[in-house]
């Protein structure tokens, strides 16, 4: 039995081009997504070049391509029947002779490694409504005594965020608190908002709201109304059945993309440059900010006369009667060191008052 959280669609008109249904127990953003992927994430087919070889009309060619891109054409099971231009395959070369100079289809095998043409029905990629009684065709252009309309064109798999045309969608009804009662909206009204502002049919659906009502800021839409009306190149079932997929798809595409793959042990292990003397610097994990383009991270190891400074110096003691190195005391007669104190005998004192220098 299903909890009071799970999502509820309720069905309440059915047509041949047209649904209206309710969708319940679900975020905002939720029934927002599901409205915009219907809309533009269904891909459909579509006339998209117009080769013009001859046009007398009073129309210009721009303007007919325009008219025919935007008829309707059947593209049931458009997702399995088709591909889209950029994933086609087929790179053989044709050579079109005279002997092709024929009305009709041409089996060109375009085919070969894949089974769209099974999956197309009859009808695929014709006028909505073509030869079907009742149903009047589109009007393209009007032409007169002498003049003539000559052209070919090449239809398109596409979704509606590259073009309108291939939207399956004419109109999408969505709405939600057709009472107000959250106040998402803010009616302009001169005396009476009631009679101003008429309700929807959906109002039937949900409580008035009462003049003692207190509002609750803490409320939540989780009823919307929706009404598809598709433009007939898929029924209203497909695109209802289809924008759920996207949907989820997407959603999918989403989680697996935060989850990034954990670095192997060998990717998580960065081996130092070599130093000056000779000596290795340990392996530096990649969580540091040394693999992050810069080497100025100390990683330091002690022993006994080596102080080795991730930064590509060498830190050693300092020889009788010489300078001491970068963090390490001086010794004998010579020069104080940075960050070491001036011994006896010494010139100068170093940087800080360790006698061990810098982090030695």
């Amino acid at each position: 039995m299903a909890q009071e959280s799970d999502p509820i669609v309720r069905i309440r008109e059915l047509k041949k081009d047209r649904v209206n249904f309710v969708l319940e127990n679900v975020d905002l953003s939720v029934a927002n997504s599901f409205r915009r992927v219907m809309m533009a994430d269904i891909p459909t087919v579509a006339i998209d070049m117009v080769e013009v070889e001859s046009n007398t009309t009073v129309l210009p060619d721009e303007f007919i391509a325009h008219r025919l891109g935007m008829v309707p054409l059947v593209s049931a099971n458009c997702d399995e029947a088709m591909r889209y231009t950029r994933d086609c395959t087929y790179n053989n070369t044709m050579d079109i002779t005279s002997n092709h100079l024929e009305f009709g289809p041409l089996d060109d095998g375009m085919d070969e490694d894949g089974d769209e043409l099974s999956k197309r029905p009859d009808n695929f990629g014709m006028p909505v409504g073509k030869n079907e009684p009742g149903v009047p065709p589109v009007l393209i252009c009007k032409i007169r005594k002498g003049q003539e309309l000559k052209l070919r064109c090449v239809a398109k798999k596409g979704i509606a965020k590259e073009h309108a045309k291939w939207s399956p969608c004419a109109a999408m009804g969505f709405e939600y608190d057709p009472h107000n009662r959250l106040r998402h909206t803010t009616y302009w009204y001169e005396r009476d908002i009631k009679a101003e502002w008429p309700l929807s049919e959906n109002a039937k659906e949900e409580p008035p709201v009462r003049d003692d009502e207190v509002f609750d800021y803490m409320a939540k839409p989780n009823k919307f109304y929706m009404d598809v009306e598709t433009d007939g190149s898929l029924g209203p079932q497909e695109v209802v059945i289809k924008g759920l997929q996207e949907l989820q798809a997407k959603l999918a595409n989403l989680i697996l993309g935060m989850k990034e793959p954990e670095p192997s042990a060998e990717e998580d292990t960065f081996q130092a440059p070599p130093q000056p003397n000779g000596t290795s610097a340990p392996a530096c994990r990649r969580s540091c900010c040394c693999c992050m383009g810069r080497v100025d991270k100390h990683m330091e190891y002690k022993s006994r006369r080596w102080t080795t400074s991730w930064m590509g110096r060498v830190a050693g003691p300092a020889r009788a009667g010489g300078s001491g190195g970068w963090g390490s005391p001086a010794a004998g007669a010579g020069g104080a060191a940075w960050g070491s104190p001036s011994p006896a005998g010494g010139t100068a004192a170093g940087w800080g008052d360790n006698a061990a220098g810098w982090k030695t």
